[in-house]
Order: structure tokens, then sequence, then C-alpha cells
């Protein structure tokens, strides 16, 4: 999660919701990362998780994630986790909870409707305290 915290805060550099993602195989090893780059790109798809894992198929050569662990600063959206779903990520794993558009546990549990082929190891709330903050202290200036 030191590994997405300091992913998120690069996108503090060009005034984007600091969420940061990184893609990590199964022996642990740093396979892909990615940040918020809305702002930067002007693109509305380019959320941290989605941006790390187009990385990560690219780095691989696969869009299959089977065998990776995605970590993320704070749950995933809707559109996120449909990614999570269609890129067959083994294991998600994030750090803040998202009352407001949480898509993994707090509106909808997107990643483990039975109804989809492919349901993901969910493990929710790992350094919660940091990954919150960083958010709240981002949405405080902006206020």
């Amino acid at each position: 999660m030191d590994a997405a915290l300091a992913e998120a805060r690069l996108a503090l550099d060009h005034g984007d919701v600091p969420i940061g993602a990184v893609v990590v195989d199964a022996a642990g090893a740093v396979i892909a990362v990615g940040h918020n780059e809305r702002e930067l790109h002007h693109d509305p798809t380019a959320h941290a998780e989605v941006v790390a894992l187009r990385r990560a198929a690219e780095a691989l050569g696969s869009w299959h994630l089977e065998a990776c662990t995605l970590v993320v600063t704070l749950e995933p959206c809707t559109m996120c986790a449909g990614a999570v779903v269609a890129a067959r990520v083994g294991r998600l794993v994030f750090g803040a909870y998202d009352p407001k558009a949480g898509a993994v546990a707090s509106l909808w549990d997107v990643v483990r409707d039975p109804r989809l082929n492919h349901r993901p190891e969910v493990v929710g709330g790992i350094a919660e305290p940091e990954c919150a903050a960083l958010l709240q202290d981002f949405f405080a200036q902006r206020r």
C-alpha cells in the first residue's frame, strides 16, 4: 500500500484526486503503477485502477491478470470494479472505503456478484487512515 500511496501523491502534480494503484505479480513484484490522470489527459476513464491495469496488461502481453493483485488506495467505483472483473484480477486490495461511490463494499459489490464470470479475492481497509487522510486533505484544500 505504501507504493500505491506514493503513486497517489503524483496525481497532485496535475490537480487530480490523489488515488494510486499498483499491480503486483504472484511473487509480489511490481508490474505496473498508475494514478488518476483524468485532469492530465482530459479522460474520464483515466482512473488509477484503469491506468494500472492497462499498463500491467501491456507489460505482461495479456489482459488476463489472474495471477496478479491490484492494490489501490480507495475502494473502486463501478467502472473500476468492472475493469477488475474484466481483467480477471486474482486479488483486489484497497485502502479507504468510499461511502459515496464504492462498488466493492460500500454501495455495491460488483466484484463478487455471483452472476459474473470472475470474482477476485477482496481485502479492504488496508492502511485506511493514511489513504483516507490523503483524500480528506485534498478535498479540504478545495473547499
